[in-house]
């Protein structure tokens, strides 16, 4: 019986937006406008956290940054003293392999914009990386072509280099095989041993695309490693059952022992982890998924008075239909649930409308930005809830107003 109600109720709610597809349609934009909106705002959010939380996963979770400068600032320690402290050197990181018991792996690297040639195509302001060979098993990569270099490789300095995808499509179009051919890199001969699996744009601007990866001893003969340009800094992972935060506090141990500081000197350098970064996205997310939600939730509210305002019409118009249902037995809970689902199909069909734009906006802005725009699940899930949701408010008052109607004064209405 209860199907059976639910299906005429359908049937009927539909045969009633059918026959007015003009008003249908006005209804219908305002839904679409306001589910447009919040979800386009949600999806953005969302490809933006998710591209951002994926550039600071590769730096590690388990891996803590020597550097010169800290990636949040207290509000209690003057920016000289900062400018004042001396940039990590490769000096350090042997004392470090020496005494730090809780690492897994550590490495050193640093990294300036050079030139770069092979015969005539140039790739101007390349970014070029001195690792360290250890830094290789801190840094998270993968190689689409060739190897990583060798232990001997990178002590001995041995000309060699990574090349990202970018710069090896600019270095060799065509199809052009790079592996085992020689290029220039800041003027000095670097033969190619790899290339690295393309990764697309970085939020951070770490990506591996844009980058050409030499060992340091090579490196350190074309950039001046003292100077703060070079970024110079030192990737610690943490072993296996060792916390960032017991890491983190033998780092300092050892490191105020390498750079002989007194026991109430401050800090001289600066030790960072993902978390710092991650704590800082997280409320700039809240703030801009909260500014989003009220600029959609007023478009909605509009989209709702919208629905409101057709349903009223809609009873108003049916008022002698209605006196003509209850007298042929027609009970209450049916004229009720009549109108509301008019309402809700109203609603939710606005909001399909709604989503199948935002999808498609998604495909259009793949092929504008270098960046993955993706119509999650919850999303979708989301604006269809809002959308019945918005249709059960909007179509409630009326909806009841019509199944109180009294038979004989509804029949008698014009």
């Amino acid at each position: 019986m209860i199907l059976a109600l639910l299906k005429e109720s359908v049937l009927f709610a539909w045969g009633a937006l059918v026959a007015n597809k003009l008003r249908t349609f006005l209804s219908l934009l305002g839904i679409t406008i306001g589910i447009f909106a919040i979800i386009t705002v949600f999806t953005i959010v969302d490809s933006l956290e998710r591209n951002i939380r994926g550039s600071v996963q590769s730096l590690g979770d388990n891996v803590v940054y020597v550097m010169k400068w800290p990636w949040t600032f207290g509000p209690d320690y003057p920016w000289w003293k900062y400018m004042n402290r001396p940039v990590p050197a490769y000096k350090e990181l042997a004392e470090l392999q020496r005494k730090l018991k809780g690492a897994d792996a550590m490495g050193f690297r640093i990294g300036a914009r050079k030139t770069l040639k092979h015969l005539n195509n140039t790739v101007e302001n390349g970014i070029v990386s001195g690792w360290s060979f250890g830094y290789g098993q801190v840094k998270t990569f993968d190689i689409a072509e060739g190897r990583y270099f060798r232990e001997d490789e990178a002590e001995g300095g041995y000309n060699v280099a990574i090349l990202g995808s970018t710069i090896a499509e600019g270095l060799f179009p065509n199809n052009e095989y790079p592996i085992g051919k020689t290029i220039k890199v800041a003027g000095r001969s670097c033969k190619v041993i790899g290339v690295f699996n393309k990764e697309g744009e970085s939020m951070l601007g770490n990506s591996m695309d844009n980058q050409a990866v030499v060992p340091y001893n090579f490196a350190r003969l074309f950039m001046d490693v003292k100077s703060e340009n070079s970024d110079p800094f030192i990737a610690v992972k943490a072993r296996e059952g060792v916390s960032n935060m017991q890491l983190k506090d033998e780092l300092t141990g050892v490191m105020r022992s390498i750079r002989g500081l007194k026991p109430l000197a401050d800090d001289n350098f600066a030790l960072n982890e993902t978390n710092l970064l991650s704590k800082n996205f997280d409320s700039l997310f809240d703030i801009v998924g909260i500014a989003g939600a009220i600029i959609g939730g007023f478009s909605i509210l509009v989209g709702g008075f919208g629905i409101a305002n057709i349903m009223f019409v809609s009873v108003r118009e049916r008022t002698n239909l209605i006196g003509i249902q209850k007298s042929l037995g027609a009970k209450n809970y049916f004229i009720l649930t009549q109108f509301l689902f008019e309402a809700v199909f109203l609603s939710l069909m606005g909001g399909i409308i709604g989503l199948l734009l935002i999808y498609l906006l998604t495909f259009l802005a793949r092929g504008a930005i270098d960046m993955e725009i993706t119509l999650t699940r919850s999303n979708i899930i989301l604006g269809l809830t809002i959308s019945v949701l918005i249709g059960i408010i909007s179509g409630f008052i009326p909806a009841y107003g019509a199944s109180q109607l009294d038979p004989v004064e509804a029949i008698r209405t014009n």
